[in-house]
């Protein structure tokens, strides 16, 4: 049976009310935080502790018996053997860009919200909560602008060299940006047209985004073009490509064979 086949209307509905409600909460939290004089690393904390308790009482509630859960904030409490185990994984990002939220007026911060089935990301939800959006496989698929000069969008922190190999194959600009979330979804909201990362991930931070991106047509992959591949013993995926469909076969062979990294960094 094809994944997508293991998927209902109401899965998608559920990742997308989810991302939102988790979204709204936190954009609560930072208000009433930072009002009372809450440092960066307290924010932090909290928004990852409250999202997190929120997305999880709800999937217990409502996922479907013999779904599992992998969650960045809960992988201590949530037993890999039970979701090894599994075909439909529900796997969440309660915060994307911590660093993000913690500084006053960022918008480029997500909460992430997927479902995968056999490994393959076929239902998410990625919301921008300080934007007051969210993409889903919930959604009609959406029509992009063509493009123009060709923008790819890199970390504030550590931009990867294969973002600057990609730039000069495409005769592009470098776009600095938070979360990888806000990242790709900065490609189906017409920002950007590209994002590739080698600088270290796992499967929370690009799962819900990889979902929803292939869901509107957009093309993704590890960076050498072979398949992401979600819910393995070891949740590091650590290299992606995520782009319009019409830049993916310039930009792979830009970046040619044995471009996987191992680096452990930001998203």
């Amino acid at each position: 049976m094809p994944a997508h086949a293991a998927v209902s209307d109401t899965d998608h509905a559920l990742a997308k009310r989810l991302a939102v409600a988790a979204g709204d909460l936190l954009v609560g939290l930072r208000d009433q935080m930072v009002a009372d004089g809450a440092d960066p690393k307290e924010l932090k904390d909290e928004g990852d502790r409250r999202a997190n308790d929120l997305l999880l009482a709800e999937l217990d509630a409502h996922m479907a018996p013999g779904d599992a859960v992998l969650s960045e904030e809960a992988r201590a409490t949530h037993d890999d053997g039970v979701r090894l185990g599994a075909s439909r994984v529900w796997i969440i990002d309660p915060l994307d860009g911590t660093r993000e939220f913690s500084e006053a007026g960022r918008s480029d911060w997500a909460v992430h919200v997927a479902l995968c089935v056999d490994g393959a990301p076929v239902c998410g939800a990625v919301a921008l909560p300080a934007l007051g959006t969210v993409l889903s496989t919930a959604d009609p698929v959406l029509e992009l602008a063509p493009i123009g000069k060709p923008r790819i969008v890199v970390s504030r922190t550590r931009p990867p060299a294969e973002a600057e190999t990609v730039r000069a194959a495409l005769d592009g600009v470098l776009v600095e940006m938070g979360s990888a979330g806000a990242k790709t979804m900065a490609i189906l909201r017409g920002e950007v047209d590209c994002y590739p990362h080698s600088g270290g991930q796992y499967e929370w931070d690009s799962a819900a985004p990889v979902a929803v991106a292939l869901h509107h047509g957009l093309h993704a992959s590890r960076l050498d073009g072979s398949p992401l591949v979600y819910n393995r013993p070891d949740p590091y995926l650590p290299d992606l490509l995520v782009c319009r469909a019409e830049l993916a076969e310039r930009s792979l062979a830009a970046l040619g064979t044995g471009s996987r990294a191992d680096r452990r960094g930001d998203p």
